[in-house]
């Protein structure tokens, strides 16, 4: 099989497996203790988790904290919900559902649109009473990257909080400034079922759930020592070969944009991450493409929303009728991905398509 589903999770990388295989240790070994009990085990799993604090933070700005989560949508949740109540919160028209579905379940959404490259610029109002702005770094079906220093100014000026989800930029581009930033470890060769928020100091939020409060009395729960050291190796890793990994997913992309020529490409080529490669053949029928590429794992939208038989969000908020956005298949690489495999999936994908006479 030939994995190009990138944006919806990646290979765990054998660093961050070896990293959490030491605090998966049954009652033979002493990786199994609590990090939040006092006695040496739960000391040594607590300095665990430090240590992984530490390399996911050097990823973020400075001047802020690391708050371990569930994920990146327990991460977004705590800080659109945690930052207030009343206002309004101004999301992109093109976030992920973890924000738009959260904001429109407190009733405060304001959507801000975009061009039909994928970009959502600042010469947009915001409402009087806005509280917080949330605009992605890079989208996750289309691969943009959005001009969130320009937001983050205007944010200020509006004396609202500035909320970035940044799982598909972290690790691979420099984090931008914000307020508040969500990551997801599977995202950059980690495992799931871990994630963070960063939260600027002197940013003030509510907690959302009650008990223990065992991260800095803003999340409470148990944390996992082996998701969380899984975590700090990927982050470590990603930092050490950020600029590796670019090279060799701008030479997957040059490649594949030869391999796919007369596909039309939607979002911006320039303003992009170019690990996210997201196509059209208009009258495409893109559920009986996949199947005729069965080995071939891609996906026709985000991850997320896979199977509602809705046509995407994102695109046709970028002017894409349904039938277009329905024509869509969106292909992921990046670090593990071989320049074989890309050629080897463009073959198949352009066959199948030339079966449906495209």
């Amino acid at each position: 099989m030939i994995y190009l589903d990138y944006q919806a999770t990646t290979p765990l990388a054998p660093e961050a497996r070896d990293a959490m295989l030491r605090w998966l240790d049954g009652p033979e070994g002493t990786g199994f203790g609590n990090p939040h009990s006092p006695h040496r085990m739960g000391r040594q799993a607590a300095a665990a988790v430090e240590l992984a604090r530490e390399r996911v933070a050097a990823l973020f700005p400075p001047g802020g904290e690391v708050i371990f989560t569930s994920g990146a949508t327990e991460a977004i949740n705590l800080a659109i919900r945690g930052s207030g109540e009343g206002g309004s919160v101004s999301v992109s028209a093109i976030e992920h559902a973890a924000v738009l579905d959260t904001a429109n379940a407190l009733g405060s959404a304001h959507v801000l649109n975009v061009s039909k490259e994928g970009q959502c610029n600042t010469r947009q109002d915001l409402p009087a009473d806005c509280r917080l702005v949330a605009v992605m770094q890079v989208n996750n079906e289309i691969g943009t990257i959005q001009p969130t220093i320009d937001w983050h100014r205007k944010a200020k000026q509006n004396n609202a909080l500035f909320l970035v989800d940044a799982v598909q930029a972290y690790g691979k581009l420099p984090v931008t400034e914000a307020d508040l930033i969500a990551v997801s470890a599977h995202k950059l060769h980690g495992p799931k079922g871990i994630g963070a928020l960063w939260v600027r100091r002197g940013v003030t939020l509510t907690p959302q759930q009650t008990g223990g409060g065992q991260e800095a009395q803003l999340r409470s729960g148990t944390l996992s020592p082996a998701l969380v050291a899984g975590f700090g190796a990927a982050a470590e890793l990603a930092r050490e070969r950020m600029g590796e990994d670019a090279e060799h997913v701008e030479a997957l992309w040059t490649r594949a944009r030869e391999l796919f020529d007369g596909w039309v490409l939607n979002g911006s080529a320039e303003a992009r991450w170019h690990g996210n490669l997201n196509l059209r053949k208009d009258g495409l029928d893109v559920a009986r493409l996949m199947s005729d590429c069965r080995n071939i794992m891609f996906s026709a939208g985000s991850a997320c929303a896979s199977g509602s038989g809705r046509p995407s969000h994102v695109l046709r908020a970028i002017g894409l009728s349904d039938g277009q956005a329905k024509s869509s298949i969106r292909l992921g690489f990046g670090r593990y991905t071989r320049l074989d495999e890309i050629e080897t999936a463009a073959a198949a994908i352009n066959a199948a398509a030339k079966e449906q006479g495209l």
